[in-house]
């Protein structure tokens, strides 16, 4: 197999762009300024403009991402001549819920996934990535002449390149990435109804454009879907930073993290509920509580000088042994072995679905522990800290050495963790969504989660009580995330994302 994308290292183009709708500013980053348009439904007049030549959308899915992103683009494009229909597989189980939404076939906004397709000017592709590597040459096929191709995610272009092969010619190629789960994104757009400035951050990537308006169309979407703030990136690099972070902080290393943990806490004597609190309690409440608002300093600075001391040993333990993991897990995605494993996973859980990871003896606890919360505020355990804050910034200084844009580190390895993902992991517990993410996710995480379990188990947790390392300490407080974070947090919605208990 060739390799699926850029090779590591590949300078990112300037992170900068201009628009003939939109007003995009600068964003002050540590690599230099890099362009950034904030959203805000104010801008819900400009998207005809910015959607010129497109009369239907069709979404191609009803996943996480399709089931929102129809319904938000829908609601933003009301009033204007553009309709948004969504297409599905003959039979699909999926029908029922998007009926239910509001997407029929009597009102035209419902149909087969190859008649939405060809009937079609831009096609938004949502489906699964190992349904959409089976049949993207029925899918591509379909396209009518001029057709815009709309992606979320940079797996299909990474999956022909492969192959050795690329988008058909004559259409613009285009992509808006939301940096969290399709229920964020939905849920955070229906709190921007009264909120000013709620919703999901996007990244967007031109790939092919043909006439000269994939700027402004890709800008349009993101808009219409309610992102606060909008970044550029390429789909190249999307893609390595969003496989790598969801089998890294996002998701497989918490959840490796947060066991390792509560068995080390365990061990030490803890009861089991108060082992979850130490550990998986407190990175998906106080700590990415503290993170979203104070940053990653933020967390060390927050604690006394007992807590200091036992935060700086943690992070110098776990921080090589955390970007180790995170540099073999780009290596293997930009290699292509994740993407392959993906599409053989496929055929072998089509006969032996994937077992659940929730049933450790650790997650019995979980329940006890949400009910207490009434009753009682969890401190910020300084051991955990420092080993969740060590592995977050080992991702960022490795997407900062492989070349990555500065925006999209930023939230690609802490905005979504702390504003998307965790508030989700709290209302439930982060086996829950590891065992109801997208199959991509879930296989990533069941393969590098138990490498961060056993990395903590083996090499951080025995090394805690060592001296911490003043060079990795003075490097940590000297790191550029914070300014990035600093600047990035001018852009933070006003509001948290509301969970009701679902991640579903």
């Amino acid at each position: 197999m060739t390799n699926a994308v850029t090779p590591p290292g590949t300078p990112a183009p300037a992170n900068t762009f201009t628009s003939a709708v939109f007003r995009p500013e600068p964003l002050a980053m540590p690599g230099g300024d890099e362009t950034v348009l904030r959203g805000g439904r104010h801008l819900f007049p400009l998207l005809p403009r910015a959607f010129a030549g497109v009369r239907r959308i069709g979404v191609i899915g009803w996943g996480s991402q399709g089931r929102a992103q129809a319904r938000n683009l829908r609601d933003s494009l009301a009033g204007t001549d553009i309709t948004v229909t969504v297409g599905l597989r003959p039979g699909s189980a999926s029908a029922a819920d998007a009926r239910a939404h509001g997407f029929t076939e009597e009102n035209g906004t419902l149909g087969a996934l190859l008649d939405v397709v060809a009937a079609s000017d831009l096609v938004l592709l949502l489906i699964a990535d190992a349904a959409l590597a089976e049949h993207h040459r029925e899918i591509l096929g379909a396209l009518r002449p001029g057709a815009t191709i709309g992606l979320s995610h940079g797996f299909l272009l990474a999956h022909l390149a492969a192959e050795g092969g690329a988008p058909p010619a004559g259409h613009a190629v285009i992509a808006v990435c939301p940096k969290g789960m399709g229920n964020s994104v939905r849920r955070l757009y229906e709190q921007g109804e009264t909120t000013e400035g709620a919703g999901i951050n996007s990244s967007f990537a031109v790939h092919a454009d043909p006439d000269g308006r994939a700027v402004d169309l890709a800008l349009g979407w993101s808009v219409a879907l309610g992102s606060p703030y909008t970044f550029r990136t390429t789909l190249d690099s999307e893609y390595r930073s969003d496989i790598v972070g969801e089998r890294a902080i996002l998701l497989g290393a918490v959840h490796g993290l947060v066991e390792a943990l509560w068995q080390h806490f365990r061990l030490g004597g803890d009861d089991p509920v108060t082992a979850y609190e130490r550990s998986c309690e407190v990175v998906t409440g106080p700590l990415a509580r503290t993170v979203s608002r104070s940053g990653l300093a933020g967390v060390r600075e927050g604690l006394d000088e007992a807590g200091r001391d036992t935060f700086d040993r943690a992070y110098s333990a776990a921080y090589r042994p955390a970007r180790d993991l995170v540099a073999e897990i780009y290596d293997e995605v930009a290699a292509g072995n994740e993407l392959r494993g993906v599409l053989l996973a496929e055929r072998r859980l089509a006969e032996r679905p994937m077992s659940p990871v929730g049933t450790s003896p650790m997650w019995a606890a979980a329940p006890e522990v949400h009910a207490r919360r009434a009753r009682r505020e969890v401190p910020v355990d300084p051991l955990t800290a420092g080993v969740f804050v060590a592995t977050m910034t080992a991702q960022v200084d490795e997407f900062a050495e492989r070349g990555h844009p500065w925006s999209e580190i930023v939230n690609e390895s802490v905005i979504e963790a702390v504003d998307s993902l965790l508030p989700y992991m709290h209302a439930r517990d982060v086996a829950f969504m590891v065992d109801n993410c997208s199959r991509t996710a879930r296989l990533g995480a069941r393969r590098w989660g138990p490498r961060f379990l056993a990395a903590c188990q083996q090499n951080v947790l025995p090394a805690v009580q060592r001296p911490a390392d003043d060079g990795l300490l003075a490097a940590f407080l000297a790191n550029p995330v914070h300014r990035a974070l600093a600047s990035a947090a001018r852009l933070r919605p006003t509001v948290d994302i509301s969970v009701d208990g679902s991640a579903g």
